[in-house]
């Protein structure tokens, strides 16, 4: 019954708020499991407790004259003017412009104080999600240490580090459906498709609201990768969409980059769990360089093909390379680190799902220890 496990979780979460010292970890396995945490109300208090802010000494609200000599100013002011449909339908139009102007103070404080911090569109996705839920003052505080954590990476002078962790996807991909892999490396679709997922954590695009902060209670309970994740999953829930489009990159990138807006979201975040704990950032960090390896090896390969065939007269020769249809993505894959027999592979995934209906919280308890333990390490864990 619906309303009576409502009932329990919330009994959980507030006896967990109640302990002293404060239950972090039974509150990151409340976020993670079913339904989340349930309310914004019980968000303004959790969320700031899966970040270890400190809401007895919230900073000051930001001023107005962060605007002045801002080298950010007009480009954050132009994304967040183009953020309408980021506000709930129906909200008065002067209730909207007020908390744009909130949400252009906030990301001006959080770079200034943060000079190390570079601002990329798409970051006020995330930003204008958590001032809706809890506020003005306190999003400030979420915010700043968001920026300086699990959203640290995006942030950087390049996109050096976010290609690497797009780099994590493909991985996870081949893992769960080899023909779903193979397929998308044929078609060369790369991983673009997965940015603004990613850098925006969904905000961008999912329309409903509802989704979007149930996706947020996931992510700020859990390691900075688990977005990641949740977008391999969507993929591997599209499988057969998937296969069913034409294999070229136009197409196949049109199809993933169209996000539906009715996922089926707790199966999803079960699935991203179940996978961070088969196949952990460590695991992954190893086959993404590979991947990225390969990629490198065959793009020189391409190269000094098209240099030999400039230089030789043979037609015949030129015919013969034009006659290898990504001949050496399939030699490359001939060649490739052995992987896990496929049927073994997916008996560990269906017994995993098969596991959470039984375990219950189980998989959102270890998903919840990783998140617990990743602080210290995760930078010379993703950018070594």
């Amino acid at each position: 019954d619906f309303d009576s496990k409502k009932k329990r979780k919330l009994a959980k979460i507030y006896q967990a708020l109640s302990s002293d010292p404060i239950d972090v970890a039974t509150l990151r396995c409340m976020a993670i499991g079913e339904g989340g945490l349930l309310t914004d109300e019980i968000r303004c208090k959790v969320w700031p407790k899966l970040l270890s802010i400190n809401t007895d000494d919230l900073p000051p609200l930001p001023g107005k004259e962060l605007r002045e000599d801002n080298k950010d100013f007009q480009q954050v002011l132009l994304d967040v003017r183009r953020s309408l449909r980021r506000f709930p339908p129906g909200m008065p139009d002067d209730q909207r412009e007020g908390l744009q102007e909130d949400l252009i103070d906030i990301i001006l404080h959080v770079l200034k104080r943060n000079p190390q911090l570079h601002y990329y569109q798409g970051y006020h996705d995330i930003v204008v999600t958590i001032l809706l839920v809890v506020g003005d003052r306190l999003a400030t505080a979420l915010v700043e240490k968001l920026s300086t954590h699990h959203l640290r990476a995006f942030m950087n002078p390049t996109m050096d580090s976010t290609k690497h962790i797009l780099n994590y996807l493909m991985p996870i991909i081949d893992q769960m459906n080899p023909e779903v892999h193979d397929f998308m490396q044929s078609a060369e679709v790369g991983t673009i498709f997965a940015l603004s997922w990613l850098i925006t954590w969904f905000g961008h695009v999912l329309s409903d609201l509802r989704h979007v902060v149930r996706l947020y209670d996931f992510f700020l309970a859990c390691h900075p990768l688990m977005p990641i994740y949740f977008a391999a999953v969507i993929v591997l829930h599209r499988k057969q969409e998937v296969l069913d489009c034409e294999c070229d990159m136009a197409s196949v990138h049109h199809l993933l980059s169209q996000i539906p807006q009715d996922l089926p979201y707790e199966t999803l975040i079960s699935r991203a769990g179940d996978l961070f704990v088969q196949f952990p950032p460590s695991r992954l960090a190893r086959e993404a360089a590979q991947q990225q390896a390969e990629r490198t090896a065959a793009s020189a390969f391409k190269d000094l093909e098209l240099a030999s065939g400039q230089q030789r007269r043979d037609a015949v020769l030129r015919q013969c390379f034009r006659k290898w249809p990504r001949g050496e993505e399939r030699t490359k894959s001939i060649l490739a680190k052995p992987r896990m027999p496929r049927t073994r592979t997916n008996r560990f995934a269906k017994l995993a799902v098969m596991g959470l209906a039984v375990m219950g919280l189980t998989v959102a308890a270890a998903v919840a220890r990783s998140a617990l333990e990743w602080a210290p390490k995760f930078e010379l864990q993703i950018f070594p």
